[in-house]
């Protein structure tokens, strides 16, 4: 049997045993080193993945390309080239509606999408996809924005009107968003992310948005639906319902300024 000195020379010898547990001990620091160095750059660039102004980074990055896929595509041509005759009937429909959604994220303007639906769909069936595709846009719109912008925006809310924006979104949300749909003034998107930074709940947000987008979206799908004939009653009707909200808006904002000076 081996000893751990031989008797004839008394030259050490390490024994196979002793020598593998050496070398353990001695790799097993090392490992244990380069185990916490992968731990911790994995941490840190979780971290810096979903910190909040790298979430905003995205979702400035998505609208961005979002509002270029817009301008290459023009919407604007449903207007004058008309929908695609692949499609008819509830499938038209639908997908109109899911692009509607889509195309207000990306900063389309809904006038022109609800001109759209009218010409496309006819009175009825265009106020439904229009007012469809509202509630989707605006339900998209407000997810992203809480969901990337909310955690790195809200700190930035010192300005004495946007303090007062967002105290009114968050003690009052239902009837501010449904004042803010009513008249017109205030961007469908602007409205759509002021109210995801705020803490104004979805549920309120989405039933404020689907009402007080009723009368405005109506007028212009009517004033779509008949464009053939601008001296029928029901477009000058359409005209006028687009005009007085808007008239009525410039007059109250007018009555305020003094008051909106002063916050």
């Amino acid at each position: 049997m081996l000893d751990a000195t031989t008797r004839s020379g008394g030259t050490a010898t390490a024994s196979p045993r002793a020598t593998t547990a050496e070398l353990a001990v001695a790799a097993s620091p090392a490992a244990t080193a380069s185990s916490a160095v992968s731990t911790g750059f994995a941490a840190r660039c979780t971290r810096v993945v979903l910190s909040p102004w790298s979430r905003l980074s995205l979702l400035v990055a998505l609208l961005a390309g979002a509002a270029c896929t817009m301008l290459l595509f023009e919407p604007q041509r449903l207007l004058t080239q008309g929908w695609p005759p692949q499609l008819s009937g509830a499938a038209a429909a639908l997908v109109f509606a899911a692009a509607y959604g889509v195309c207000t994220v990306a900063f389309v303007p809904r006038p022109l999408l609800n001109l759209a639906g009218g010409a496309l769909f006819g009175s009825q069936v265009g106020l439904g996809v229009a007012l469809a595709g509202t509630v989707l846009g605006a339900g998209i719109a407000f997810c992203l924005g809480r969901a990337l912008g909310q955690e790195a925006l809200r700190p930035l809310l010192r300005g004495r009107w946007l303090k007062a924006a967002d105290g009114q979104l968050s003690r009052h949300g239902f009837r501010s968003m449904l004042a803010v749909r009513l008249f017109p003034g205030v961007p469908f998107w602007a409205a759509n992310y002021c109210a995801s930074v705020s803490r104004m709940g979805l549920l309120p947000f989405l039933l404020a948005t689907a009402l007080g987008s009723i009368p405005n979206t109506a007028a212009y799908v009517v004033a779509g639906a008949r464009a053939s004939t601008p001296t029928s009653p029901a477009f000058l009707i359409a005209l006028a319902c687009i005009a007085l909200p808007a008239l009525a808006g410039v007059v109250v904002a007018w009555r305020k300024r003094h008051r909106l000076r002063h916050l």
